[in-house]
This record gives C-alpha cells, structure tokens and sequence, in this order.
C-alpha cells in the first residue's frame, strides 16, 4: 500500500467516525450522514483507483 493509500484510508476512518459521532449526538439525521460516508468513500475510491495504476 502506497504512502497515498495509507493516508487516504487514515483520513476516511476519522471522517467515518466523525460522521456517526455527530449522527449519534443528534446533529445530523440518517440521510444527511449517508451522504457524508458517500463522498468520504468516493474519495476513498478515487485514491484507490490511483494507487492501482
């Protein structure tokens, strides 16, 4: 795994933990949060995907 990759997977689990702490303390509903671990994972992918390459 690429020094990118790792970072990149860092970042994303610190958002993923962000967005349900703030999602259980009530300050974002289920729809708003899904959005949010959405672009989180889109991101995730698109450093992914250039790491493959």
């Amino acid at each position: 795994m690429s020094d990118d990759l790792d970072e990149a997977v860092t970042t994303f689990l610190e958002q993923a933990d962000k967005a349900y702490s703030e999602y259980e303390q009530g300050y974002a509903d289920a729809d708003a949060t899904l959005r949010v671990l959405e672009r989180h994972v889109a991101d995730l992918r698109d450093v992914a995907d250039e790491d493959v390459e």
